[in-house]
């Protein structure tokens, strides 16, 4: 056991009632919990393998107190940990009292040369919940006058959180996954996640905080051991495992928060290192988000503080990877440094290159440049000149906010972004295949002006008129540069830009708001349909929000390529349109 005082135990028992509404097929053939030809086709076998496994409830301190009475056949042999990490949530902010609120670790799973861990959100209230270390009490689970304290998950959210993380998986984004979602007749579910390490900073910096070297150095030794087995990192000896662990933190955490700033997603990133994964990748989707605009002054308002806004992760992400190069220091020496002498370390140097670095690739793809492109003209001092000057422009679209100004919004503060730069990304390369010709000012207004622009947000002033046009002068002078290095006449290079722009800079993108709208629909969908049917909607809307072309390339490598046909589909991806523009 590598951190004995890292979890608190908990016995289980069966529950009830419980049915399979989503189970992720290609994941259990990835991690091989299926055979690789193993169909997409929930058996009963299979179905009463998932509710055996994971159909549980913990049996918590209240349940001890109150002497729940539970049924032998209820009744399981084996304990699972809730696991202790900081949230700075907590009153005691040192990662005491905090850790997993209502989710167990169901443990890991090893196959193929890879191992996985598994846990289950839903299970229970624990004694780590916020709940709990505020009101110094235990909860009952189920208790609906207490939120987040009652340790059950409603099904809405498990669907949405299944849907978006694997749009995002496909997407190419970093992520805990979905196995399966287990739904119950009171509207709540148990929803099983999926990764190849569940570790955040958190769990590491509770230890820290604590200046408590033993379960710090176990923890640490730990994490390095599994991406070494996994094949992650290629480490030979436990203290270049250190550096190692320190390099990937910060290369890691700047590719994250440079793809949640690129792609408009909101994490609400802090320094515990609570609300993301050890390797950057996202996980608990109930405070992720993805805007359709730039809506970077939107902030979560969580009771007692607000969130950090979309800009603000890149500085949390900066900050633990600092709180990474002194826990890395204090594992290695045994001598506990303050955090500020950690400002000028290295590792920070090296995530402030890597952020730039992987912005200018991602903005380079969204203009529709292949991957093969991207590298050669990162490698051009040309091409980054042309690049920077071009997203100077790009920035003063995307950056532009409504004359309303800031104000309420159900589940915090926003002040709208007015422009749609994806639009313009999208349809610019196509006027140009087309005629040869550039917008004019009007045009270029009407294509790029969002639903949240009113009034005077709409008007055609000579400063705007300005920009436009400079705009696509320097949108010009990178396909210009770009097609002299690249070796490709422009006009083919334009056409190549027009038709993965088409894709990666699609219309009906999803958004948070959207989300929660399409789950509604799905829910009400699963009511008279199938597992199959239900199953098969659920990933052809999926398959629907991958904006990479490569994906689809592979796709039909392996598959075919299926027509998607559905009319339910069709109301959804409505719903998607709608919502476009939103939070």
């Amino acid at each position: 056991m590598a951190v004995p005082q890292g979890y608190v135990d908990y016995p289980v028992r069966t529950r009830r009632q419980g049915r399979v509404f989503y189970f992720n097929f290609e994941l259990a053939r990835e991690m091989g919990l299926l055979p690789g030809d193993h169909p997409d086709r929930l058996t009963p076998a299979l179905a009463h393998a998932v509710l055996d496994t994971f159909s549980l409830q913990i049996i918590n301190e209240y349940d001890v107190l109150h002497k729940l009475r539970v049924a032998p056949a209820d009744r399981r042999s084996n304990s699972y940990m809730a696991t202790r990490y900081l949230q700075l949530q907590h009153p005691d902010k040192s990662g005491l009292t905090s850790g997993d609120g209502r989710s167990i670790w169901n443990g890991y799973f090893s196959a193929r040369g890879k191992t996985w861990d598994v846990s289950s959100c839903g299970t229970g209230a624990t004694c780590l919940s916020p709940a709990t270390a505020i009101e110094k009490k235990f909860f009952r689970t189920g208790d609906k006058a207490v939120s987040y304290g009652g340790g059950r998950s409603d099904l809405d959210d498990g669907v949405a959180a299944a849907l978006l993380s694997e749009i995002f998986h496909r997407n190419g984004i970093t992520t805990e996954r979905t196995l399966a979602v287990i739904a119950f007749p009171d509207k709540t579910s148990i929803n099983v996640r999926v990764a190849p390490s569940l570790l955040r900073p958190a769990h590491l910096f509770g230890w820290l905080k604590q200046s408590d070297h033993a379960n710090l150095k176990g923890l640490t030794d730990f994490h390095i051991a599994r991406q070494v087995a996994n094949k992650t990192w290629p480490v030979t000896t436990l203290h270049s495992g250190y550096d190692h662990f320190l390099r990937h933190a910060a290369l890691d955490f700047a590719r994250a928060t440079a793809r949640f700033e690129m792609e408009y997603i909101f994490c609400w990133l802090d320094w515990d290192g609570d609300n993301i994964l050890a390797d950057g990748g996202i996980i608990d989707y109930g405070s992720i988000r993805q805007f359709g605009l730039f809506h970077y002054e939107y902030r979560y308002d969580d009771y007692d503080r607000m969130s950090t806004n979309i800009i603000e992760q890149r500085r949390k992400a900066r900050h633990i990877v600092q709180t990474i190069a002194q826990l890395a220091d204090y594992v290695k020496t045994g001598r506990k440094r303050q955090k500020r002498h950690f400002l000028k370390h290295p590792a920070l140097r090296l995530f402030d290159e890597e952020f730039v670095r992987h912005k200018n690739e991602i903005l380079l793809y969204k203009i529709g440049f292949n991957n093969q492109q991207i590298g050669i003209l990162m490698q051009d001092p040309a091409a980054l000149s042309a690049l920077q000057a071009f997203y100077k422009k790009f920035t003063y679209f995307e950056r532009a906010k409504s004359k309303r100004g800031p104000y309420e919004v159900s589940d915090g503060i926003t002040w709208d972004a007015i422009f749609c730069v994806r639009d313009i990304l999208r349809e610019l390369p196509q006027k140009i295949a087309r005629t040869g010709e550039d917008f004019t000012p009007s045009q270029f207004l009407d294509v790029i002006l969002s639903d949240y622009a009113k009034g005077s947000d709409r008007e055609l002033s000579p400063t705007r008129v300005r920009h436009i046009r400079e705009y696509q002068k320097r949108y010009r002078k990178l396909l210009n540069v770009a097609s002299e290095i690249l070796g490709v006449n422009e006009v083919r290079l334009v056409n190549g830009l027009a038709r993965r722009s088409a894709l990666i800079n699609r219309y009906d993108r999803m958004t948070g708001d959207a989300v929660i709208h399409v789950t509604g629909k799905l829910l009400e969908y699963a009511r008279s349909h199938t597992f199959a049917e239900v199953y098969a909607i659920f990933m052809e809307f999926v398959d629907a929000q991958v904006l990479r072309p490569e994906y689809f390339a592979q796709q039909r490598r392996q598959r075919g390529h299926k027509a998607r046909s559905s009319e339910y589909l069709r109301l959804m991806l409505d719903i998607v349109r709608e919502h476009r523009d939103g939070i």
